[in-house]
C-alpha cells in the first residue's frame, strides 16, 4: 500500500546547479564546434608543419590536469566533513596541478611558434589546432580564477562547511575542463597526429 508520508517532498533545485548545468551545456556545444572544425580540417593543409611533425603527446601535462580531478575531489570531502585544513591543500594540489598543465601548454605553444613556425595563420592545422587548445587553455584559466578566489576564502576562514554545496557546483565546472580535455587530446593528439 502507498503511504504518501513516506515520500520525499520534491524541491526544485538550486539556481547556481542549474546555472552551472547550463553553462557547461552551452559550453558543450561550443566546444563540439570546435572539435568538428578540427576533424573537418584534419589533414587538408596543404603548406607548413602538420600534426605529426610538430606535436609531441603532452603525457605529464595531461596527468597532471587530468589528476587534478581527484584532488578537488578530496577537497571537496574534506569540506563536507568539516576539514578545513585538508580542504585547502588539495584545493591548494588542484591549481598547483592546473597551473602546471597550463605553463606545459605555453611551453608547447612556444615551441609551436619559435623553432616549428607554427602560427594560427600558417595553414588550416594551425588555425584549427591554436582555436580548439585555446578554447580549453581559456576555459582552464577561468577554472584557476574561480578556484585561486575559493582558496584565498579557505585561507582566510570565510569558507565553511556550509559552503560545501557550492563548492559542489563550482568543481562541475573543473570536471568538465578535465572531460573536454579527454576529448581533445583524444582528438588533436591521438587521431589527429
Amino acid at each position: 500500500m502507498h503511504n504518501p508520508a513516506e515520500e520525499k517532498e520534491w524541491r526544485l533545485p538550486s539556481r547556481g546547479l542549474a546555472a552551472m548545468v547550463s553553462l557547461i551545456i552551452g559550453e558543450t556545444a561550443l566546444f563540439s564546434i570546435f572539435v568538428v572544425a578540427y576533424v573537418f580540417y584534419m589533414g587538408k593543409s596543404i603548406s607548413g608543419p602538420q600534426p605529426s611533425q610538430v606535436l609531441e603527446l603532452p603525457i605529464f601535462m595531461t596527468i597532471c590536469l587530468w589528476s587534478s580531478s581527484l584532488t578537488i575531489v578530496l577537497a571537496e570531502r574534506a569540506i563536507e566533513h568539516g576539514k578545513m585544513k585538508v580542504f585547502s591543500l588539495f584545493w591548494g594540489l588542484t591549481i598547483l596541478l592546473g597551473a602546471i598543465f597550463l605553463g606545459g601548454t605555453a611551453m608547447e605553444w612556444h615551441k609551436l611558434i619559435y623553432h616549428d613556425g607554427l602560427t594560427i595563420s600558417t595553414n588550416l592545422f594551425g588555425t584549427t589546432f591554436y582555436s580548439l587548445v585555446g578554447l580549453h587553455a581559456s576555459h582552464v584559466i577561468v577554472g584557476l580564477i574561480m578556484l585561486l578566489i575559493v582558496f584565498f576564502f579557505s585561507l582566510t576562514g570565510r569558507l565553511q562547511p556550509k559552503h560545501a554545496y557550492q563548492i559542489k557546483t563550482l568543481a562541475l565546472y573543473w570536471h568538465f575542463v578535465d572531460a573536454v580535455w579527454v576529448v581533445v587530446f583524444t582528438v588533436v593528439y591521438l587521431v589527429g597526429r
